[in-house]
């Protein structure tokens, strides 16, 4: 008995210390999702004002690849992906006002639509977090797609007084390595407020 209750705590343990391995993604440090490693860095978007980690190796979606998986004209305005295109960060800058205390209804209603535009997709976790005084309301949930099901962690803020909307996905049978990834990404999303240059004393 004290046995395997050494083993549940080991387990525990082990557990714990990956996950201290993951919350380094800031550190610019390799972290192994799956058979490989990702470098993460902090890219700047839109003239420099959004920060976010996404893995250095991403690149821009084709042109063609965006229209394919992406067949709507409003599809997102930065969309970084694996070099399979599989695993993807997008983020898009809709003109619809917004503020900090409506994120969390915003969140509420765009999980509705997409319950009501696809009503086989499967939902998980949701809720509002606050980052660098920031509320960022998210939700996640797997889709389905033609040959394949999606992990997909929506998210939205206020930006400069409208609503950014972003989505992580990958390929579901990925998602346990990719989840905590996921997280750690939109809980170090920072928004660049040009302060004053100089002192005035």
């Amino acid at each position: 008995m004290a046995e395997r209750v050494d083993e549940k705590i080991l387990d525990f343990l082990n557990e714990m210390e990956k996950r201290e391995e993951i919350k380094n993604i800031c550190d610019g440090d390799p972290i192994k999702i799956g058979k490989r490693y990702y470098e993460f860095e902090e890219k700047c978007f839109f003239e420099d004002k959004l920060k976010i980690y996404i893995p250095k190796d991403f690149e821009d979606m084709s042109m063609e690849a965006r229209k394919l998986k992406y067949p709507s004209e409003s599809r997102p305005d930065i969309i970084k992906c694996n070099e399979k295109g599989n695993t993807c960060v997008t983020l898009k800058i809709i003109n619809n006002p917004l503020n900090e205390e409506r994120v969390g209804k915003l969140k509420d209603q765009m999980k509705v639509i997409i319950k009501r535009t696809n009503p086989a997709n499967v939902f998980y976790e949701d809720g509002v977090l606050e980052v660098y005084s920031k509320n960022i309301g998210f939700f996640e949930f797997k889709s389905y797609a033609i040959d394949d099901s999606l992990y997909n962690l929506m998210f939205f803020m206020e930006f400069e007084g409208n609503t950014l909307m972003g989505t992580f996905s990958c390929i579901h049978k990925e998602s346990k390595e990719w989840r905590d990834i996921a997280f750690q990404i939109i809980r170090n999303i920072r928004v660049v407020i040009q302060e004053d240059k100089g002192d005035e004393n």
